[in-house]
């Protein structure tokens, strides 16, 4: 009996020993994986010129990319058309992926103001389903164009402008 208690304790030991990994084997540990989602803001300036979208972090001090009508086409003619509006927001949508951010709210200005028009651009509505097709996901979408609040006098003279 005690010999066949002895065997089994030597038998145990191998088999432990050659379960057990050599060091060589073993692998570093996976960094944690955030689960979450890593928000930015997309402000996308379009106007009937041009249309610059700008990606920042939530406080809006670091720029994570930007891109322009301007960069993706030659024409002036053509940097405020919808097709160049998709390859800046295909373009912008990667950077925002290699660096981590996940989701985005858009933040939507026309130009705006006492002169201009209070309407956004072809591009903007362009760049929302491009940005969501490319995988990020869209939480608020605002629209931030300014308001004029009386301020300065409109031009065209006394009697206004005459067609």
């Amino acid at each position: 009996m005690v010999k066949h208690a002895a065997e089994e304790a030597s038998s145990s030991n191998l088999q432990s020993a050659a379960q057990a990994p050599s060091p060589e084997s073993v692998a570093a540990p996976e960094p944690p994986r955030q689960t979450g989602t890593r928000w930015g803001i997309c402000h996308i300036f379009s106007s009937y010129n041009n249309t610059i979208m700008h990606v920042t972090d939530m406080t809006g001090s670091e720029t994570i990319g930007i891109v322009s009508g301007g960069q993706m086409v030659k024409s002036d003619r053509l940097e405020s058309s919808p097709t160049t509006a998709m390859a800046g927001a295909r373009k912008l949508a990667e950077l925002c992926l290699d660096k981590g951010v996940t989701g985005v709210h858009i933040r939507i200005r026309a130009p705006g103001g006492h002169n201009g028009p209070m309407t956004p651009g072809p591009g903007a509505q362009a760049v929302v389903r491009t940005l969501s097709r490319r995988g990020l996901k869209i939480g608020l979408i605002e629209d931030v164009t300014p308001i004029p609040h009386g301020g300065c006098r409109k031009k065209g003279g006394k009697r206004g402008r005459r067609v």
